[in-house]
């Protein structure tokens, strides 16, 4: 007896535990609560229930360790979609998503989390994780990324020259903060890597070693790496460089303006492409000889091969597999971490320059066609139109629902309209007297596309609606992620605790209404390959308390 009015006690004060929570944070507004652990039904009592589609897994382990509390997704296919309904829609109303994500280990771009966004309209929202390798860099790695749109677009500013750049030719984000390795072709200078400070101001880090470039630039380990060259001026139609100095050396960035030499690809003189594939980072050549290399972790290159021969210049890594852009032929190669696969010749093009992920697809620039291919299947491309009266399409990305790339003679800047035609924003470079003018790399930062220029060696920025990142990779394992819609202003949660705000300059705040479906795990960038657990969508926006107890396993 007493046992049981020892348990009856011990319920009682839970429950008013429960209520107390439940007074001082009720859910305001839900739209809809999708806790997916047996199915994909809406718990709001709403009635808007998800529809399976593709590889979902039910009845995973969730975030407190309890089994059947999560879905694990497959990163290639899986998602679930809630039909638009008449009797709810976002509009220019405060908002707030609440979800739990666990990325898998081995994922590297991650994917959408939640997102209801119309690529015709350019309207809605996207919450997720983005990896973007963008010509020879890796750009953007596993950044966290809340955005709204309205068919909006800024002006493009111009955020200056870092040092005497005849072109930023690598961008990336490490730690926060954006980087440029430049190309400065004087016979006494060298290439160098710089950090954006602000406005106009780019900040010097110092020269790797005495080449004319740093070519490429990625985060590996929490490191920031960086690959350097002689770069060919003259392959751009301009006064060859004065420095004969020959690159083709990684080095890791050490503070300040310090460099730690981690060794050279054998006979290169130019690095072609960094990327990080399962874990481990790799390096091509941009010139011949051909080479493909994977490092060691100390200061030597393991020999991987080339497919025949060929050169393999830009990578990146799509759905689990690695793959490189060619100069030799105009063909696109895939490597499985031991062999290559010839993945065909795109239309009567000569070389292939860029890829880009979107809506899940994968996407590669061209020359000298202009055109940008769509990748249905081994020798299977499909032509999605050409930029302008282009030549060569260089940098492509996606930022805030928007496929843009650049191109060359005229460094213009394109947006894909979702079908097989392409949107002129802007002309960058109006160097006079040159024969050619490249829009040559591009990677996000702050909310922003930035984009470096060739030959003014200026870098601008373009900002499509609203929206802001967190520049720094989320820890492993199980993480509470919150983003916030409150007027004019978004706000991103990682457990609890606020890690990326900005307030937008428009006193309206952006419609949102679209008539496209809500989805859970895809949206504009790619299909999410992790577990996802307790996903809320609200019509109104959480308090820093309530967000921090939600972020609570439970």
């Amino acid at each position: 007896m007493q046992r049981q009015m020892w348990l009856l006690a011990a319920a009682c004060l839970l429950f008013q535990a429960v209520d107390r929570v439940a007074t001082a944070f009720p859910d305001p507004e839900l739209i809809g609560y999708w806790p997916l652990a047996t199915d994909g039904q809406d718990h709001s009592g709403h009635g808007r229930h998800a529809v399976v589609k593709g590889a979902v897994q039910f009845n995973a382990i969730g975030p407190a360790g309890e089994k059947t509390s999560a879905i694990t997704l497959d990163g290639a296919s899986g998602f679930l979609e809630i039909p638009t309904a008449a009797d709810w829609s976002l509009g220019t109303q405060d908002f707030s998503v609440s979800l739990w994500m666990r990325p898998d280990e081995t994922a590297q771009g991650a994917g959408d989390l939640i997102s209801q966004y119309d690529v015709r309209r350019q309207r809605g929202f996207l919450l997720g994780i983005k990896t973007q390798s963008v010509t020879t860099s890796v750009a953007n790695a596993g950044h966290l990324q809340f955005g709204i749109d309205s068919g909006v677009a800024s002006e493009w500013t111009d955020c200056g020259r870092p040092g005497d750049a005849l072109l930023a030719f690598a961008l990336t984000v490490h730690r926060g903060s954006l980087y440029a390795g430049t190309c400065e072709p004087g016979a006494a200078q060298s290439g160098r890597v710089y950090r954006y400070g602000g406005g106009q101001e780019w900040v010097d880090c110092g020269a790797p070693d005495k080449s004319n470039s740093v070519t490429s630039l990625a985060v590996h380990r929490g490191e920031l790496y960086a690959g350097t060259g002689k770069y060919r001026v003259a392959g751009s139609a301009l006064t060859e460089s004065e420095n004969t100095n020959l690159g083709g050396r990684i080095f890791r960035y050490a503070g300040d303006r310090q460099w730690i030499d981690c060794g050279a690809l054998p006979n290169t003189e130019a690095i072609g492409g960094l990327v990080v594939f399962r874990g481990e980072l790799y390096a091509s050549s941009l010139y011949r000889p051909a080479g493909f290399y994977r490092y060691d972790g100390q200061t030597g290159w393991i020999d991987c091969g080339t497919p025949d021969g060929k050169r393999v210049v830009a990578l990146g890594v799509y759905h689990g597999q690695l793959y490189a852009t060619s100069y030799d032929g105009g063909r696109v190669y895939r490597y499985d971490g031991s062999t290559w696969t010839d993945c065909g010749l795109l239309g009567d093009n000569t070389q292939t320059y860029s890829f880009a992920t979107y809506f899940g697809r994968w996407y590669v620039g061209t020359w000298p066609s202009g055109k940008v291919y769509r990748f249905e299947d081994v020798d299977r491309w499909t032509d999605v139109g050409r930029l302008g009266d282009e030549l060569e399409v260089m940098g492509m990305l996606v930022h805030n629902g928007r496929l843009l790339a650049g191109t060359l003679p005229l460094a213009e800047v394109y947006a894909y309209d979702g079908e097989a035609t392409w949107k002129k924003l802007m002309r960058l470079d109006h160097t006079p007297d040159v024969k050619y003018r490249r829009a040559w790399t591009m990677a996000e930062h702050d909310g922003r596309v930035y984009c470096s220029t060739l030959p003014s060696g200026r870098i601008y920025a373009f900002q499509a609606g609203h929206s802001i990142d967190h520049g720094h990779p989320l820890t492993p394992g199980w993480r509470h992620v919150a983003a916030v819609r409150a007027g004019n202003t978004l706000t991103m949660y990682v457990d609890g605790q606020v890690v990326s705000e900005s307030a937008a300059a428009d006193e309206k705040p952006l419609d949102l209404r679209v008539d496209t479906p809500l989805r859970i795990g895809f949206g504009a960038n790619d299909y999410f390959h992790g577990s996802l657990s307790e996903v809320r969508l609200y019509g109104a926006a959480l308090t820093s308390e309530h967000v921090r107890t939600l972020a609570q396993p439970r």
